[in-house]
């Protein structure tokens, strides 16, 4: 899966949990998932909580921030 695959599965919609950048599909916030990833949970981790997540999600998160953190909007 390439990178514009990985971030067309992250969403933003004002009407969906404030505007914030979430999982298509889910209401779960990207930065929710960057935060455990930053805290020490695995993907394994992740989706053992959230079972209705794929690893894609996971991967998509990570894209997003490594978009934002260079500067470039989605």
């Amino acid at each position: 899966m390439n990178k514009q695959d990985l971030l067309s599965r992250i969403s933003i919609d004002c009407d969906v949990c404030f505007g914030k950048p979430c999982i298509k599909g889910h209401r779960i916030w990207v930065s929710l998932i960057l935060d455990f990833l930053a805290t020490g949970w695995t993907v394994k981790d992740i989706l053992e909580q959230y079972p209705g997540l794929e690893e894609a999600d996971i991967l998509a998160c990570i894209a997003y921030g490594a978009e934002m953190a260079a500067g470039r909007h989605s």
